[in-house]
């Protein structure tokens, strides 16, 4: 363990850190390869996915431990941002929580965004606080997000804090008049604090929005412009995939990595259907599969975890089954990743089906100088959507329903996991 990271472990129970999550994933593939490259199947698919190749000067023995998933940027086109149009001289004053391990806080771009002055930052640390304000270019700076919220100058917080404190921090913002724009997941495996986190937002009248990376993903941003379009119809089948091997947790404020049911981490997994149709999942049977690493074990974590890899089948609020995996234990190709298969049509790594004009598939320009980002170039997208939500004054994708449904189903499927695959009902979030 780092030293940074058992300092953290001496810190008051009273006191969060301020520590960036992370998120895993594969190496992009460009919509142009999704589309037109005709007689490649879904094998060949894979391999350029993860980065692999079927020459034989490529195929070699390779690490059983991956780098840290979702670092990979998609390239940035200045020709693209071009065609951005100006909408508003407005700047929305953001404040930014959170520069641990991963350094998210600065990772999304807001710093770059025309539209927004970053107001201030905080960190618990005082040598992450000092990162980030360096790397947002900002001067002022909070030693806690409890300080931070009273600044009332601020009317939006960006929350990269540790995946146990995300439901305190968000209702603690919304409380004080500031939207919310956070890591995954929304809450951290309590379906109290969802209900709460829920009305908090509905009550206050705030924009919410949960920074789910595949939402984003080209892929995913394919598979939902041609299902709003029709070229799927009814989504009878569909598949998502987070596979990350851990042999050890990534360092983490109290190691609330350590152990991690796999299921309280589903939304890079369930985007594969939610985010596709909007949807939800309605019950679920999912079955655990004991890990054979030493912080999956049940005696070594505080969450009494024993499963290193959950597999989720759910029935969809249209009638549909969808299968849902996430894997912590499990070595060799790994990302985020999914398929789905409808009515009109499949998108399985490209489109093929009934509908003869696909619509425009590009994901829309970025202002200019404002990168994708990380997790398949998704990173500046998730922002600009926020920033944008708020200056329209409209409901901002990935918001508080969605955002719910996509965590929310991975909650019940652990306990469903824990009663041997108990068929069980999950709640439903809509606005």
């Amino acid at each position: 363990m780092k030293t940074d990271d058992k300092k953290n472990n001496t810190l008051k129970e009273t006191n969060i850190s301020q520590d960036s999550h992370y998120t895993g994933s594969g190496n992009p593939v460009s919509r142009r390869f999704f589309l037109h490259s005709a007689g490649i199947g879904a094998i060949a698919l894979g391999l350029q996915q993860f980065g692999c190749s079927s020459s034989k000067k490529a195929i070699q023995q390779q690490s059983v431990i991956p780098p840290v998933q979702g670092f990979e940027r998609a390239a940035y086109d200045q020709e693209v941002s071009k065609s951005w149009v100006p909408f508003s001289d407005r700047k929305v004053r953001v404040g930014i929580a959170g520069y641990g391990y991963c350094k998210f806080g600065a990772d999304f771009g807001f710093q770059k965004h025309p539209n927004v002055e970053i107001a201030a930052v905080t960190d618990l640390f005082p040598d992450r606080c000092a990162g980030l304000a360096k790397a947002c270019g900002c001067s002022k700076t909070y030693p806690s997000f409890e300080e931070l919220v009273k600044d009332d100058s601020i009317e939006a917080v960006f929350i990269a804090t540790d995946a146990a404190s995300h439901f305190k921090h968000a209702t603690m913002a919304l409380q004080h008049g500031m939207h919310v724009a956070s890591a995954v997941p929304a809450v951290f495996g309590s379906l109290e604090d969802a209900e709460k986190l829920f009305e908090a937002v509905k009550s206050s009248g705030l924009k919410y929005m949960m920074f789910e990376t595949s939402h984003f993903r080209e892929d995913n941003y394919s598979m939902r412009k041609i299902y709003e379009t029709g070229g799927l119809g009814k989504i009878v089948y569909s598949e998502g995939e987070y596979f990350h091997y851990m042999p050890e947790p990534l360092p983490s404020f109290k190691d609330w990595r350590v152990g991690l049911p796999p299921q309280w981490y589903p939304t890079h997994s369930n985007a594969y259907h939610i985010c596709v149709t909007g949807g939800s999942f309605t019950e679920v049977s999912c079955i655990g599969v004991t890990g054979i690493v030493s912080h999956l074990q049940a005696s070594n974590n505080r969450y009494k975890n024993p499963f290193g890899t959950e597999i989720a089948q759910f029935r969809t609020d249209d009638g549909g089954v969808s299968r849902m995996g996430v894997s912590w234990d499990t070595p060799g190709d790994g990302g985020e990743r999914g398929r789905v298969r409808g009515q009109r049509g499949t998108f399985y790594g490209r489109y093929e089906g009934l509908e003869k004009n696909l619509p425009d598939l590009n994901r829309p320009a970025l202002p200019p100088g404002v990168p994708p980002g990380g997790h398949g170039g998704s990173h500046g997208y998730l922002m600009n959507e926020f920033v944008t939500s708020i200056i329209q004054d409209r409901k901002p994708l990935v918001n508080i329903a969605m955002a719910l449904n996509l965590t929310v189903a991975g909650i019940v499927a652990h306990q469903s996991a824990m009663k041997n695959g108990e068929l069980i009902k999950i709640p439903q979030y809509k606005i």
